[in-house]
């Protein structure tokens, strides 16, 4: 695993300079899978979100950078994309642009695993800090086994109208 996480960082530093010359962020590199099955998955934001020319242009940037030699030994799928609405929390980067936010948050225990659903409070370098109905609830990156951004669905409001769907009659019975 540790040789893994060598090739990602070595990746990340490499192809760091490529996606921020086309006014991206490099968000996350991730190699995942083994043997014919690996796919190089590498994720780029800025603000107003990525559309698909972006995704097309960093593509054609990093594919002459992964066919270098120092590139990951044998066969891989490449894929570059957006973190999307829900966005996968893994360095304290990620936990650091996503203060104010609704995260869930997946925390290894003594007796199994408990999740920790809240307001990202704060984000420090070893630690961030979940509002949990008004408690504040530490919770260090190395219990972390899965976090990620939660997108609240749910209608809006049409223009001019309450949020409400029950109507009111004159007499004050709802209808």
């Amino acid at each position: 695993m540790a040789n893994v996480d060598a090739q990602v960082e070595t990746l990340r530093q490499r192809l760091a300079p490529a996606v921020a010359a086309l006014d991206l962020e490099l968000y996350d590199v991730e190699l995942t899978g083994a043997g014919k099955a690996r796919t190089l998955r590498v994720t780029v934001d800025r603000a107003g979100g990525v559309d698909l020319e972006a995704i097309t242009a960093v593509t054609h940037a990093v594919s002459p950078i992964l066919d270098d030699a120092s590139a990951p030994a044998g066969p891989f799928l490449l894929e570059v994309t957006s973190p999307g609405v829900e966005r996968l929390l893994r360095t304290p980067a990620h936990y650091a642009s996503a203060v104010g936010t609704t995260v869930s948050i997946k925390v290894r225990t003594e007796s199994g695993s408990r999740r920790v659903q809240g307001t990202l409070a704060a984000a420090a370098a070893e630690h961030c800090d979940v509002d949990v109905d008004g408690v504040h609830v530490p919770v260090a990156y190395c219990d972390i086994t899965q976090a990620r951004t939660v997108f609240e669905w749910g209608p809006q409001p049409r223009p001019g109208q309450r949020r409400s769907s029950r109507a009111t009659t004159s007499k004050g019975v709802t209808a």
